[in-house]
């Protein structure tokens, strides 16, 4: 991944006005397609397969009075007065008929067709009318909310003086949020932060600059699918947010690890490349691992979620993409000005470039963005513990051998990050254990985390259906602001109108039922409709007990009434919602946290590293989840944190910020322990291996902390229902996961565990793929760019290679155009060696280059410029070696020529390759090099062509069948 990354940073670099183009031409293009095609955000809240939903769906097609959304319009009297006074109810009538004129307006129920109704209050001070509309709520038209609310105003004016009116309901019950002054300020502060992590304005621009763009250009790809999908407003705004935190991130990563190269000297043309290749390894791995637990948002089977995730993943994926390549397209424009003047050239005068020469000196690799040459992997796989022996088990650390003069130690890390960890460290029992008990404490609250959909009663006070809400619950009971609705068929009744109005009443009786105000069959017969007012607020824990109690007697209603009832309405559908996604949460859990400790496992060959992320994950979002329950739901700092309602937070919170935790934490994770690991692998020194790596990567991992947190605050201050909880959780989250477990406990677990930290079982390193975030595998390939010399032609070039019973390493030198004859050992032996040596299994030797590139950093590029033929299983040994050749491969290898005993198909094996040396250098302009595996040297040689300079490879026999090559 890091040559890739590595080039395509080079060609941004050296393209950077057309990348720049290009990007702007991509920008523009999104915003045309999302003005002309984009039909705006839906909060329709879809829930298949559950009972609220298909009975909604039901009543749709027998009951359309009832398919679409509603509104309410509540009318209170001055103190004093009474909504039977005769003038009071005139001005009512007329607005009710008024209303029933409104396009779109199916239904005006009058408060005063029953003197018992439930829709006056019981004090005679409000009267309720409630509008039934024939279209939901994204396809009410504008004319008609304005023109309902308009007849509110009318009302108003007709009405003694003291009178209040306010027109809402379900129709006003959303509010499309936007971007405030409180999020484009996190934007300055995120700004601020920067300039003071790189000393450099032109520096601290670029991550600005390049979020923005990833964020522009996901939000119009969100916006144009609203012609095609139903996507809420929370899934925009989450992606601006989303996009914004790693956008800056991502960037910041990249143009912090050009900055310390340049500040060494290296050139731009040289460090932006670089810079891509190594902390854009880790972008990558970011970005995936986001990636991946936002679309996990889909295990919940929610449609609306589901698109949600989709868009934030996006916002992610663009934010990467934009940083690997706009980045390195800026950092061309800007060259040395993302330094400050004393570390460009002609600035530096004599003291200052001495002391420049003696930091690069002390640091070289780790400025570089290199690594030094890598002591053997510790643990069971070959690792250090193998190779120094059994005495290495005795408890010193120093690394050096008895007798061998003492190098030099690095100096301890100084200044604040210094000191934070060495007293991170210090004692590291203490260290674990308190800052456990401390999360653990935090995370208490969340055992009482209630989820529910926003409804008016989270509306900005002021707002029509906030105003309604408040004036309803006051003279009506909270319950009047979420009706139940109880759907069932009675086309087998011959008279339904009083099987209604008895099983109305029998509801009425309920334990917790506060009103019955509507039980009436449709025009037909065939199904009934019961309107429940429940005793409590729509999202109160007492209405949820009453749907389960309504649904539980189910089945004696069908006995008593021969009806199957079904409990649905738009309080119903939440609270289910809310419980499908509450029992999605231990699932995604498992996932986010056994995908994080699979992924940690590729990138640090270590078992306690991966416990202790998925671990440390669980202490973090476990906190985040407490001190969002204690605000949200408790109340406390509501006020000062412009909390507009408490009592519950949005049904999807938990399992957004579950999702965007995770890849935050392990963002961290990776920035801060593979630069520990780096340092172990080169002084094999656990404790001040931590301390280095923490000192050399705590500045950025503490800036992007920051600014994450500044981003997530903003859009807590936003008074936005649905997405302040989600803002909080994130913003707590990131901040703990950051400070407390990844810069501080993290390291003390590591010191506790000392070198055992680094363990890693033989069996699982064969199992698990290599990831390189950290770019190991581009200074490798750096490190043997002259290898084995200057301008070599070397097709084949192997130091060290390890064979069974060799008594030493063999070394190979194949030219261009030669031959490599591996003789002797066990077939198997010979064909691991073949496999090895071809880039198709893991080959071992000091140093090893095919074709012009590293193994195995560079084994599928080897894999493309080779070709390997079995002749063991080939039906047509001669056919299978002509359709080798006769394509782009450079090598090509012949395996178990042994199986092949007969002389004449040796020869014309013989025949082809020798015509395949012609043609192979026309087409790849190299000489075809051939690998041949055979039992003996003679029967090698019998088909290489005449005058082919061969080496021969002598593989010891093996007391035992075991690969040669490992």
């Amino acid at each position: 991944m890091s040559s890739a990354l590595h080039a395509l940073g080079r060609w941004a670099y050296r393209a950077r006005l057309l990348v720049v183009l290009l990007w702007v031409g991509v920008l523009a293009s999104l915003f045309a397609f999302a003005g002309l095609l984009g039909t705006g955000t839906n909060n329709t809240y879809a829930f298949p397969g559950t009972q609220s939903q298909d009975a909604l769906d039901s009543l749709a097609r027998t009951f359309p009075q009832f398919s679409g959304t509603s509104a309410q319009l509540i009318a209170v009297a001055p103190d004093g007065g009474d909504v039977t006074d005769s003038d009071f109810e005139s001005a009512v009538d007329d607005a009710i008929t008024a209303l029933g004129k409104i396009p779109q307006v199916s239904a005006v129920s009058s408060p005063y067709d029953d003197t018992s109704s439930a829709d006056i209050s019981s004090d005679s001070s409000a009267v309720l009318v409630t509008i039934q509309l024939t279209a939901q709520a994204v396809d009410v038209l504008p004319s008609t909310s304005d023109a309902l609310q308009a007849e509110g105003r009318t009302l108003q004016g007709n009405l003694p003086d003291g009178s209040r009116v306010s027109v809402g309901g379900a129709l006003y019950s959303q509010v499309n949020p936007g971007i405030g002054l409180s999020e484009l300020t996190s934007v300055f502060i995120a700004l601020g932060v920067l300039l003071l992590t790189f000393g450099s304005l032109v520096a601290a621009g670029m991550p600005i600059t390049t979020a923005l763009v990833g964020v522009g250009a996901a939000v119009a790809v969100v916006l144009t699918a609203t012609r095609w999908l139903t996507v809420t407003s929370t899934a925009p705004l989450l992606a601006v947010m989303l996009g914004l935190a790693v956008g800056v991130d991502y960037s910041l990563f990249i143009v912090s690890r050009h900055q310390d190269q340049m500040k060494h000297g290296m050139p731009p043309e040289e460090s932006a490349p670089r810079a891509v290749a190594t902390a854009g390894s880790a972008v990558m791995f970011a970005a995936t691992t986001v990636i991946i637990a936002l679309l996990g948002l889909s295990v919940a089977r929610i449609p609306f979620l589901t698109i949600t995730g989709i868009s934030a993943a996006l916002a992610v994926a663009t934010a990467a993409l934009v940083a690997l390549t706009l980045t390195p397209a800026l950092l061309a424009f800007a060259r040395w000005h993302v330094v400050p003047k004393r570390y460009r050239p002609g600035h530096r005068d004599d003291e200052g470039a001495g002391e420049a020469d003696a930091t690069e000196a002390a640091e070289p690799a780790e400025a570089a963005g290199q690594t030094a040459p890598a002591a053997p992997e510790p643990g069971g796989s070959g690792g250090a513990a193998d190779a120094a022996g059994p005495g290495d088990e005795s408890g010193d650390e120093s690394g050096e051998d008895a007798g061998a003069p003492a190098p030099e130690t690095p100096a301890r890390p100084g200044g604040f990050f210094g000191h934070w960890v060495r007293g991170a460290i210090r004692w590291p029992p203490v260290t674990v254990v308190l800052i456990t008990g401390v999360l653990a404490l935090a995370a208490l609250p969340a055992t009482h985390l209630r989820l529910a959909l926003p409804d008016s009663g989270s509306l900005p006070e002021g707002a029509p259906g906030r105003v309604t809400y408040d004036l309803i619950a006051e003279y009506f009971g909270a319950g009047a602001n979420g009706p139940l609705i109880l759907t069932g068929s009675v086309i087998q009744s011959t008279d339904p109108v009083d099987l209604v109005d008895d099983l109305g009443a029998d509801v009425a009786k309920v334990p917790g039922v506060a009103a019955v105000p509507l039980a009436t069959p449709n025009e037909t017969g065939d199904t009934a409709v019961i309107q429940v007012i429940p005793e409590g607020a729509p999202d109160s824990e007492q209405t949820e007990q009453l749907v389960h109690r309504l649904r539980a007697m189910h089945d004696v209603f069908l006995d008593d009434y021969a009806v199957d009832l079904a409990v649905t309405g738009y309080t119903a559908l939440g609270i289910d919602i809310s419980e499908r996604l509450g029992s999605a949460l231990l699932p995604f859990g498992l996932l986010v946290v056994g995908l994080s400790l699979v992924l940690l496992a590729m990138v640090f060959r270590s078992i306690v590293v991966p416990i202790t992320a998925a671990l440390g994950y669980v202490l973090s979002i476990g906190a985040a989840f407490g001190l969002t329950s204690l605000v949200f739901v408790d109340g406390f700092l509501a006020g000062p944190l412009n909390v507009e309602s408490v009592g519950s937070v949005t049904s999807f919170m938990p399992i957004i910020v579950m999702g965007v935790l995770f890849g935050l934490a392990m963002d961290y994770e990776v920035f801060l322990v593979s630069r520990m690991r780096e340092e172990y692998l080169m002084s094999g020194e656990p404790r001040p291996a931590i301390e280095r790596g923490f000192h050399s990567s705590a500045r950025v991992v503490t800036a992007a902390g920051i600014i994450m947190f500044t981003v997530f605050s903003g859009f807590i201050l936003n008074g936005e229902a649905s997405m302040q909880p989600i803002a909080f959780g994130l913003a707590t989250g990131v901040a703990i996961d950051a400070f407390i477990v990844r810069m501080t406990l993290t390291p003390a677990v590591l010191a506790w565990f000392g070198r055992h930290a680094w363990w890693f079982p033989a069996s699982l390193d064969r199992a698990l793929p290599h990831f390189d975030v950290e770019g190991e595998g581009l200074a490798e390939e750096d490190a043997l760019a002259d290898w084995p010399a200057p301008g070599a032609t070397e097709s084949i070039a192997v130091d060290g290679l390890r064979a069974i019973d060799a008594s030493e390493p063999i070394d190979l030198r194949v030219p261009d155009g030669g031959a490599l004859v591996l003789c002797g050992g066990s077939a198997s032996a010979r064909r691991a060696a073949v496999l090895g040596l071809t880039g198709r299994a893991h080959v071992s030797g000091d140093r090893v280059k095919v074709a012009g590139l590293v193994l195995p950093v560079r084994a599928a590029t080897v894999r493309r410029r080779t070709a390997v033929v079995e002749l063991g299983s080939a039906a047509d040994p001669v056919g299978a070696v002509v359709d080798a050749t006769a394509g782009d491969a450079r090598i090509v290898a012949l395996d178990d020529l042994d199986a092949v005993p007969d002389a004449g198909v040796r020869e014309e094996l013989r025949e082809v390759l020798t015509g395949a040396r012609h043609g192979a250098e026309r087409r790849t302009g190299h000489a075809l090099t051939i690998v041949v595996a055979a039992a003996s040297r003679a029967a090698a040689e019998s088909v290489l062509p005449s005058a082919t300079p061969a080496v021969v490879a002598e593989l010891a026999t093996a007391s035992r069948e075991r690969a040669a090559v490992t």
